[in-house]
């Protein structure tokens, strides 16, 4: 059983590597003011970012779905990893030697599963590119010279060789103290008939990174007639490795597309290699499978739904080519950014144009490209006889749809005069015929009507799909929120606003903070966060460590997660907030709980006359006067009366 890190060696990992360095390794962060940085959540699907990092904080939290904490947590939940492996991992990528308990240290039986097949990973690409130097690796020197890769290029994407033989790699990593049983969970490596053997033989290989650079799988390529396997083999799905959530070139492209707001996908490695050749850096591809939702996500996490930015897809000018730049339209919906289709000429793919025609025909390609729905447009439109009168009617039956889809409804008015001319629609109004009909249809999706599917069309044919809806997508369930109330009512607002204080700033609430008991908070949440900050020490204590001190001392994940959003949200105060200001917030609180009390008083009171207890209305009488003495003097002075 794996020992317990050390807890200095945990502060010490938290402490050294900043938190929105890790969160900018998955999405674009932008300012969000007072310090903190914004971006679309990782966590769930969303069109403006409710994301927010503080990095003096070391805490994130999303204002939509509420998932939060700190840079452990960020990790350990975006890439599913247990609080161990998420440790050993930034304890890697900041050099800090862990220190175990329960038994001391022992690399090959301690270090967390995801993080021992990584490590796997990151030594099988070293030994590749190693061998791609060998005499065996010539005929993959050959197949990368003849499409114009030189050994930089090699070694920039880290392209290698993998042995013809049966066990080259196997005995490799058992040499580096890798059990038989890792070997085959990462993939590299599949039962044979006497032991593990070599799932890439006589191949060359690409390494395929995660967004952070991380090796979790390889793309072989086949070079000999007798190899009887398929052209391109990857990496089985295994727990690092999902190729519906992998994009090739995305740690290399990442910072070029977020800064840029431009991707470009393409189809193979080998055209990734050739456009970053050529100075389209921002390229990326899927591998194995087709352009789907998961690499959506990706995008739009670099991209944070900028209206200006732009996804363009390269497919060949062939059918095949034409039928996957129709999928790619499918998700275009999901994209606040425009979507584009790059065709190459004469069915050559990037690298192919590359190797003919050089560097500038390759970002020729992508300057010359065309919005998407243009080009859905004039394809499903070509699959009808339009020099009849039948065949127009069904072309425009077929196209108003796609115009409907289009978001900016300038563009769609145009594209509807458009449409109007493609199918032979000429006259004025007949030109206001198709745009009244694209904007009711574009009505009704938006109040949620289902879309249809593009599936192309045949010549001679009417419209395909037999007015089939597009699947609606399962909905997500909610995350657990917990006693929530409605804690941003005006009601609560100052109570808010001064736990944020106690959190953000406790120099500016301390002494007098600690001082207040938890029932002068009237939302039971609230009372909890006053409670867990006691525990902590209190804002009189507050040090590098208090936040996570709070964070820990609360009873549940509801409060633990409100104490993270509260660390995290802005205060109200455009200012920087200062004494004055806290000593508002602070008299504020105190005022509405005297304010309380002496409605209870005066009820108790009321209770006591119709008793006629008049030992006890005299008793109450003299607190309400004292009460009502602090009413005063509170509004009279604020923070100078506590």
């Amino acid at each position: 059983m794996a020992g317990r890190i050390n807890d200095d060696d945990v502060k010490a990992v938290r402490d050294a590597v900043p938190i929105d360095a890790v969160v900018s390794e998955y999405l674009q962060l932008r300012s969000a003011g007072g310090g903190n940085l914004k971006g679309l959540c990782p966590f769930h699907d969303e069109k403006s970012p409710s994301f927010q990092v503080s990095p003096s904080k070391g805490l994130y939290y999303c204002f939509g779905c509420q998932e939060g904490g700190d840079t452990l947590d960020f990790v350990m939940k975006l890439d599913h990893l247990s609080f161990s492996e998420a440790v050993e991992r930034l304890a890697a990528q900041a050099g800090i030697t862990l220190r175990y308990e329960e038994g001391g240290y022992n690399p090959a039986r301690q270090q967390g599963e995801k993080i021992r097949l990584v490590e796997a990973h990151r030594a099988a690409a070293r030994y590749y590119t190693e061998q791609l130097g060998s005499a065996e690796a010539e005929i993959g020197r050959t197949f990368l010279a003849e499409r114009g890769f030189d050994q930089a290029a090699a070694e920039h994407f880290g392209v290698g060789y993998a042995p013809a033989g049966w066990d080259h790699l196997v005995r490799f990593l058992r040499g580096k103290g890798f059990t038989d049983k890792e070997l085959i969970l990462s993939g590299l490596a599949q039962d044979g008939r006497r032991g593990p053997i070599d799932r890439f033989r006589g191949r060359l290989m690409w390494p395929i990174r995660d967004i952070t650079g991380e090796v979790i799988g390889f793309g072989a390529r086949k070079l000999r007639e007798d190899d009887n396997g398929p052209k391109y083999l990857n990496t089985p799905e295994t727990p690092l490795y999902r190729k519906s959530q992998v994009l090739y070139g995305i740690d290399l492209a990442k910072k070029d597309i977020a800064k840029g707001s431009r991707a470009v996908v393409v189809e193979g490695y080998t055209d990734v290699m050739a456009c970053h050749l050529a100075g389209v850096t921002t390229a990326i591809a899927t591998c194995g499978t087709s352009f789907g939702g998961e690499h959506i996500k990706i995008l739009r996490r670099l991209l944070m739904d900028n209206s200006n930015a732009e996804v363009v897809f390269t497919f060949d000018g062939d059918a095949a080519g034409q039928k996957a730049a129709l999928r790619a339209f499918e998700d275009d919906q999901k994209f606040a950014a425009e979507t584009s289709i790059a065709i190459t000429p004469g069915g050559m793919d990037p690298c192919e144009l590359r190797l003919a025609e050089g560097d500038e025909a390759v970002r020729s390609l992508i300057d010359s490209r065309t919005p998407l729905f243009a080009f859905a447009l004039r394809s499903i439109v070509s699959g009808y006889h339009l020099d009849a009168e039948e065949g127009q009617v069904a072309a425009l039956n077929a196209g108003v749809p796609v115009v409907a889809r289009i978001k900016d409804r300038s563009l769609r008015d145009r594209y509807a005069t458009r449409l109007g001319g493609m199918v032979g629609l000429t006259s004025p109004a007949e030109e206001e015929a198709v745009r009244r009909r694209v904007h009711a249809l574009a009505r009704s999706y938006e109040r949620g009507a289902p879309e249809p599917a593009l599936t192309g069309a045949s010549p001679g044919r009417g419209p395909q799909g037999g007015g089939r809806g597009r699947q609606p997508e399962p909905q997500r369930p909610a995350a657990p929120r917990g006693p929530r109330l409605d804690l941003r009512s005006p009601a609560h607002r100052v109570e808010r606003e001064l736990l944020k204080l106690a959190l953000q700033r406790p120099d500016l609430v301390a002494p007098v903070f600690d001082a207040y008991g938890a029932d002068e908070f009237t939302a039971v949440p609230y009372a909890r966060v006053r409670e867990a900050v006691a525990e902590a020490g209190g804002t009189a204590a507050a040090d590098d460590g208090f936040l996570t001190r709070a964070r820990e001392a609360a009873p549940d994940d509801t409060v633990r997660s409100l104490i993270t959003e509260l660390a995290v949200e802005p205060l109200l105060t455009r200012k920087e907030p200062d004494d004055f200001y806290a000593g508002t917030q602070l008299a504020a609180v105190r005022l509405a709980a005297v304010d309380r009390r002496i409605g209870q008083i005066q009820g108790s009171m009321r209770r006591c006359e119709a008793g006629g207890d008049m030992s006890a209305y005299t008793s109450l009488q003299e607190e309400l006067w004292i009460l009502e003495q602090y009413r005063q003097d509170l509004r009279n002075r604020g923070a100078a009366a506590l």
